[in-house]
């Protein structure tokens, strides 16, 4: 099955992050492939970022994954307990990757409500159906993805993307027009000037 190579995740970060939208993010859970459309991304830049975890080449254990090379997971939590999915990019030493901040569900999708809610996809209410997979912690729990998938190589078999639902063995699907939205990254109010970086990517569906 064909995924994004290495290549894909080497070059700028924040073109990258806009590169990103409309790509399909695969996650193998229990041999089912859970197929979604990334809609929503951030990019962080650790040379120069103060927003990046790895800002000025900051080096610990937690932020190690961001120095290794690109086209692999970083996870990590917050609040101590919603994990967040990252795709590292950039040449090897450059810690930098791009946050995946929002899915649109495709195929699995029954799974992935049962996997967010605990209950069918046909239980949830116009409240959850709305705030589904809107946010870094619900993408990754309904996807069943944790900090045991940190520094998971993303092309391999568990968690991968693609240009298309073909590349995972499922029917192609229609592709509505979409343009791109730009602004402000969300939740850094600490970063200073990086506050103000126009990081933050989204897809919005034309007409």
């Amino acid at each position: 099955m064909a995924r994004l190579s290495r290549q894909f995740y080497e070059g700028d970060t924040v073109e990258i992050a806009r590169q990103r939208l409309g790509r399909y993010l695969v996650r193998v859970y229990k041999g089912q492939p859970l197929v979604c459309r990334i809609v929503e991304t951030e990019a962080y830049v650790g040379r120069m970022d103060k927003a990046c975890h790895a800002y000025n080449y900051r080096r610990t254990p937690r932020t190690e994954p961001l120095f290794g090379p690109p086209g692999h997971a970083y996870i990590y939590l917050i609040y101590g307990m919603y994990a967040c999915l990252n795709f590292v990019t950039e040449p090897k030493g450059e810690p930098s990757a791009v946050l995946l901040r929002g899915l649109e569900p495709l195929y699995g999708t029954e799974q992935m409500a049962q996997l967010r809610f605990g209950r069918s996809l046909a239980e949830l209410n116009t409240y959850q159906r709305k705030n589904f997979l809107n946010g870094p912690g619900k993408c990754c729990k309904a996807l069943s993805l944790d900090r045991n998938f940190n520094q998971e190589d993303l092309l391999g078999d568990r968690l991968y993307l693609c240009t298309s639902p073909t590349d995972a063995g499922l029917p192609e699907i229609f592709t509505p027009s979409y343009a791109i939205g730009t602004g402000r990254r969300i939740g850094i109010d600490y970063a200073e000037e990086a506050v103000d970086f126009p990081w933050r990517f989204w897809l919005e569906k034309k007409g």
